[in-house]
């Protein structure tokens, strides 16, 4: 896995963006959302240099979001197949957020082939919740040092 300065920085955007902030990362982690498994999949969807999407994959499952499934088509090698993990899924949130701003910010007039919903197919937006469960809107969110309590 090649090493990023931000690894090891306290910041945990700054770790995050070491391990999803590499081109072509998120956009795996959606086809692996949207059920792709298989590298021949990944290539076809997202297209780019083979060497660059084995290299991506490899990087995102020694962090952990991918992991290696092995599996074999009748008169065929064995091959392995890339799932989501835990921290993977978890990213979900993630996508969402972005996929909010981009529609919301970015050129929308191609529309988009994406939407999030919940289990009922219900459609479904990222947001900030207290512990309590309340929903607070975005422009009362700030980040701030951990040390600041108000």
């Amino acid at each position: 896995m090649r090493t990023d300065p931000w690894s090891d920085d306290p910041c945990p955007i700054a770790r995050g963006m070491a391990v999803i902030g590499q081109r072509w990362s998120v956009l795996i982690i959606r086809e692996a959302l949207l059920g792709r498994s298989r590298f021949s999949d990944f290539r076809e969807e997202l297209g780019g240099a083979s060497d660059v999407l084995s290299a991506r994959l490899a990087e995102l499952v020694a962090a952990g979001i991918l992991e290696t499934v092995d599996y074999r088509e009748p008169g065929d090698r064995t091959r392995s197949a890339y799932q989501l993990t835990e921290a993977g899924r978890d990213l979900v949130v993630v996508l969402g957020a972005i996929g909010q701003w981009g529609y919301k910010h970015a050129d929308r007039r191609r529309g988009t082939p994406y939407r999030f919903v919940d289990g009922d197919g219900e459609p479904v937006t990222a947001g900030f919740h207290r512990h309590d469960g309340a929903v607070v809107a975005d422009a009362e969110v700030r980040l701030v040092p951990k040390s600041v309590r108000r």
